[in-house]
């Protein structure tokens, strides 16, 4: 039972930035961190999103429904829809996963150092829902030099309708 002289201990307060499926900034946005357990997760996601997003998994190269997708639009957190990447700065890698130079806003991913499987590389993460998208390398295209290789099954690409 709750003391009630104990204040509840809310999700930290996380700032975004919204964009059109075009990649135009909209607004920055402010909203509490989602926090899920794995049952709510896994009633919202499918098998190989779940594993991917919130155990971080990584598909089979040349698997994912986006490493060879040329439309135009942005790709978008499968798990809670915060704007991510867009198509302008997608390039082909040659390494089977969508790859891009540099995320829409840097507010809306973390990097944290990941050192599993015996490596150090830098994981990238949803700054919302914390889920799993990927790694980024060092050796991308200019301007940035990074390559942010992702996994199509954390992602949701919608097109631009302009």
């Amino acid at each position: 039972m709750k003391n009630p002289a104990s204040p509840a201990i809310k999700p930290a307060e996380m700032t975004t930035i919204d964009f059109s499926n075009s990649g135009e900034p909209l607004q920055r946005t402010t909203a509490p961190k989602i926090e899920k357990s794995d049952d709510e997760w896994r009633c919202q996601l499918s098998p190989e999103q779940f594993q991917i997003t919130r155990h971080d998994g990584t598909e089979r190269a040349f698997t994912g429904k986006y490493w060879d997708l040329h439309d135009r639009g942005i790709y978008r957190c499968v798990c809670c829809g915060t704007p991510l990447f867009s198509s302008e700065t997608k390039f082909e890698s040659g390494t089977g996963w969508p790859s891009f130079w540099e995320p829409l806003a840097k507010e809306n991913v973390e990097l944290v150092q990941d050192e599993s499987l015996g490596m150090r590389r830098t994981a990238v993460n949803c700054r919302r829902c914390d889920a799993h998208l990927g790694h980024v390398f060092p050796d991308g295209p200019r301007p940035t030099g990074l390559r942010f290789c992702m996994n199509s099954a954390s992602l949701d690409f919608e097109k631009n309708k302009e």
